[in-house]
């Protein structure tokens, strides 16, 4: 199973998907995205193509519809997704992290930030995509891509950049 990673695309009015993505997108079974979505077409579109599981960010103020987090189960996986701008921390992957405090996951996805980032903390690998659209200082246009294994908790997650 492949999973499109997305965030902080920030779709509005004559803004698109870069063409890397789309073609990314079109070899997927599931798209998740870590929210700032900005607006509903894009949800629609992304949907066209695979199922859409996505989080409302801090610029999805019309997209009330969205949760601030879900926890979706994928093959053996239990992935917690939202944006990180909600909970307590020092920085996005802290607060990230504790706002699934007390939830069991065994991944976290996350944006916010615009910056890609991969690590494990206590047990739990915490993932953002960064941002296709907006680099914000970072050096590429990133997303991410989890490639699940039929084998249970096997899976490689990796950082895709242009």
């Amino acid at each position: 199973m492949k999973i499109a990673i997305l965030s902080d695309t920030h779709i509005r009015y004559g803004r698109k998907l870069p063409s890397f993505v789309w073609n990314v997108l079109s070899e997927v079974d599931t798209i998740i995205h870590a929210g700032d979505v900005v607006t509903k077409s894009l949800i629609e579109e992304l949907d066209l193509i695979a199922p859409v599981i996505a989080v409302r960010g801090n610029c999805d103020w019309l997209m009330e519809e969205l949760p601030e987090k879900i926890i979706a189960k994928l093959g053996s996986l239990r992935i917690g997704v939202t944006h990180g701008y909600l909970g307590s921390g020092k920085n996005t992957p802290e607060r990230a992290y504790n706002f699934f405090s007390g939830e069991d996951v065994d991944m976290i996805i996350f944006g916010h930030s615009h910056i890609p980032y991969k690590n494990v903390y206590e047990g739990v690998l915490l993932f953002n995509p960064g941002s296709p659209t907006e680099r914000r200082g970072q050096p590429q246009f990133s997303m991410g891509l989890l490639n699940l294994s039929e084998k249970k908790g096997n899976f490689d997650i990796q950082h895709l950049f242009f």
